[in-house]
Formats: C-alpha cells, structure tokens, sequence
C-alpha cells in the first residue's frame, strides 16, 4: 500500500509513552544528554557560535528562548535551536552513532528551546521520551538506506540529513500534533535536509547540525498551522531516496507490537574523548600504544630518530588530509591525530589551536607520514581499526593496532570519566553551582516535575563568558 511505511513512521511518533521507557534506555539518553550539553557549553566559546549568534540577533519574536552559556541572552525558539545546535557540533566534539550519524546534536537544542516557550514546560520524563525516541529514530531511517559506511559512498554529510528528521519529530510530539501532523512534519522537513560533504572540514559544519535543529522545529510549528507535505516522501526514490544511492525502504514495525525494541536498548553511542571526527579516536589510541611500545624499549621518545610513520586506515577522502592549515581540518586529518599524539603523547582540547597545528616539529613529523588501506579495513564506525607503525634511522620498528577504541559503543567511557568529561567542557562556562546543577538535573530528570530546574542552570555563567 502506497505511503504505509511513511504513515507508521509518523503513527510511531505519536504512539511511544513514558510507559515504554526502560531502565536501560532512560541510562544511556541522560548519558547522551549531560554529553551533549558539555559540548555545547564549551562550543559557546568558538568563533563560529559567536557568528551564528550575532546573525540570529536579527530576529525578534514575543517567544524567547535561551541561548546556552548566556544568562541575559533570549532568541526565537528555531534561532535557540540554530545557535545552540552549532555550539554542539561547533568543535566535532559530540557523540556519534552507528550507522553514521551525530544524533544528539540536532534534537536536544530543538526540544529545549521549545520547551522553554511553551506556557507550561513538559516534565522531565516527557523530556527523556521526546530524546530517547527521536535519537532512536535516526539511525532507523539509515537502515532504511543500508548504510553502513561513510566515505566511499556516502554523499550528504548524515545528521544534515536524519538530524532534521529527528529534530522535526520530536518538537511535532511536543507540540501535541496528531500522527496526521507529523507525518506533514517530516514531510516538510525533508525538504529542508541534506548538506555537502565539500564543507565538512570548515566552519560551516557545525551549520549542519543547527540548521537541522532549526529546520525541524519549524517543520513541526508550520505543520501545527496546517501546511502540508508529500505523505509518501519517505517511501519515494524522488523523496527521501535522492539522498542515498542504495535506499530500500522496509515495512516498520508498529511500537504497540510486542516485538518492539528502543535502538537505544541494543546499542550505546560513541563518546568523544577530545574534539574530532570519530575515525580519529582509533588512529590515535594505536598512536599512543605504538609511542609506548618505543619508549619501554629505548627508555625515551625523540622525533628526530623517526624515519617513517605509516598509518594503516581505512580508505577515506575528506579525512586524509595530510597537511591541515585550519583546526576544522585537523579535526579531520588521521596524519595530525596520530602525529600530535606521537609528539604529546596526548589528545585534548587545545591540541586543535592554531600554535599547535603550526608547529615545526608537528610539520616535520607529518612530512614522514605513509598512509595505507588495507583491503580488510573497511570503512565502517563497527568494523574499521587503525595501526600505526613507527621506523626508526636505525631500522626498528614500533606498532600498534586499535580495533576498539575507549569511548566506543563496545567500549564505553565510565560514569566517571563521562562525569569528568562533561566538568572539563562545562566549567569553561558555567559557574560551579551551574555545572554541577545541571549533573543533578540530568541525573534526576525522570523525577523532575518540569525541565526548568535544568535551564535555570545552563544560566549560571561565569562573568567571562557574558
């Protein structure tokens, strides 16, 4: 039957309740959302935030909401949703799912920011559904293209694509739309979807997750007024289909059925370590064990006595880059990631400065690097791994595969070093009291009675920061 798979995926959203929440799944979406906020709050610092934010300035509107890390700051609820949607992408510092996408980013500023307008703010536990089903609805609608891979077919970069998706469901469920209305939701915001890959190592990046963060939530207000959409758009080779060279849409299963399951309760999410593109997180850890490997056998590590440096990844365009000039290169650059963390013997926050890239012993090292792609090393979030592989002038040699790294779905990062993550990044904005609020909000946000609590402490910055 002609749009029934689009049909049940607008029913979906408006059938799942607080009811069909379970413990596993109410774990990991507090983890993906005290994440989500650290990253954002401290991708309020960069300067692409500062831009988006003076160009949203610009519009005015009788419902305000507030922009992360910015006590005195109001904007419309879809320019909240833009501008704190960047912050969170502003630094590729988010989570990151499989099959590939950045689910987080473009649902949490969406839902906040119209949260925060209506006349009465939904409970915390309203809150987790909204997040939970939405973040889960992404990666289904990449199953639905079979795609597994990134780089070697992929041609929008993904969460421009499914984010807005995303974003679009969950402000169409708390604006209480009928299953009729968010059909029309996606619909419209389908066609507000897509971005080149030709930007991903610039600063119109981060764009891609505030426009879908804004395009949705204003799908969903333009879908509560009425306007309609093409109910069959997920269904079509010309809808949908235009963004995936091999998208096969199946038959979804109704969430009343008992053979239900959240996305969420059969796999977690990537936790970044340090901001960039996930692919780096394996180059870097077998960087790390290869410098190891050297010093336990000669007792120091000197650059100098390196000849060669081979990476073995697997095969990639936009993120073998092997003399970045900007930082939104280096984010994306195997050849930086494993030389900077030869060099330092560690990855962080400051490693992407504009010292750090520029310097002579970092340009010296990469000009050392070989890069291979074996046949087995295939270019998916799920199977890929990365070797680095040190030669010496004197001939010996030092190497150090990483098929998991820490932080991974198979490998996930602690409660406590995700606790330690989310101070780091929050503290560059927030107040003590502020960031340490919003843990106890998140924490206890299934018990809240309303999300309040947790905006008013996203408002508590240090004075810099105003």
């Amino acid at each position: 039957m002609l749009y029934l798979k689009f049909k049940l995926f607008g029913a979906a959203i408006c059938h799942l309740n607080t009811s069909h929440l379970t413990d596993g799944v109410l774990y990991r979406s507090k983890r993906m959302m005290l994440d989500t906020l650290g990253v954002g709050l401290i991708g309020t610092t960069t300067a692409v935030f500062n831009k988006a934010v003076q160009y949203s300035q610009c519009y005015k509107s009788e419902e305000k909401s507030s922009v992360w890390g910015k006590s005195s700051l109001t904007l419309p609820p879809p320019y909240a949703a833009f501008v704190n949607g960047i912050a969170v992408h502003s630094m590729d510092f988010d989570d990151t799912w499989h099959p590939a996408t950045h689910p987080s980013g473009a649902v949490l500023p969406a839902l906040l920011a119209l949260a925060e307008a209506m006349p009465s703010q939904p409970s915390g536990l309203d809150l987790l559904l909204r997040f939970s089903r939405e973040a889960s609805m992404q990666p289904i609608l990449l199953y639905l293209s079979c795609f597994f891979v990134f780089p070697k077919t992929l041609r929008f970069h993904p969460p421009s694509v499914v984010g807005v998706m995303g974003s679009a469901a969950a402000s169409a469920k708390l604006l209480g739309l009928s299953p009729t209305q968010c059909t029309h939701a996606l619909a419209i915001a389908a066609s507000s979807a897509g971005a080149p890959l030709a930007n991903t190592t610039t600063q119109t990046k981060p764009l891609h997750i505030g426009n879908a963060a804004r395009r949705g939530l204003e799908a969903a207000q333009l879908a509560q007024m009425g306007l309609e959409g093409n109910p069959g758009i997920l269904d079509m080779d010309c809808g949908f289909g235009v963004f995936y060279s091999d998208y096969n849409p199946t038959e979804m299963t109704q969430p009343s059925t008992s053979g239900f399951r959240w996305t969420l309760e059969d796999q977690g999410i990537a936790v970044k370590r340090f901001p960039a593109h996930l692919g780096m997180h394996w180059v870097v850890d077998a960087a790390l064990a290869a410098r190891a490997k050297l010093e336990g056998r000669v007792g120091n590590f000197d650059p100098s006595q390196i000849r060669e440096v081979t990476l073995r990844v697997p095969p990639s365009k936009y993120i073998n880059c092997p003399f970045p000039a900007t930082e939104h290169q280096a984010r994306h650059s195997f050849q930086f990631n494993a030389c900077s963390a030869l060099l330092d013997n560690n990855m962080m926050v400051g490693s992407f400065s504009e010292d750090q890239i520029g310097r002579p012993a970092l340009k010296e090292l990469l000009a050392k690097v070989k890069v291979e792609s074996p046949e087995d090393n295939h270019p998916s979030f799920d199977k890929m791994y990365c070797e680095v592989a040190i030669e010496t002038q004197q001939g010996q040699s030092y190497a150090a595969r990483c098929d998991t790294f820490y932080g991974h779905w198979r490998k996930p990062l602690s409660h406590e070093d995700l606790l330690e993550k989310f101070r780091a990044n929050a503290s560059t904005v927030l107040s003590s009291e502020g960031v340490e609020g919003t843990i106890d909000a998140i924490g206890d946000l299934e018990r809240n009675r309303d999300c309040a609590s947790l905006g008013s402490y996203l408002k508590k910055t240090v004075q810099l920061n105003e």
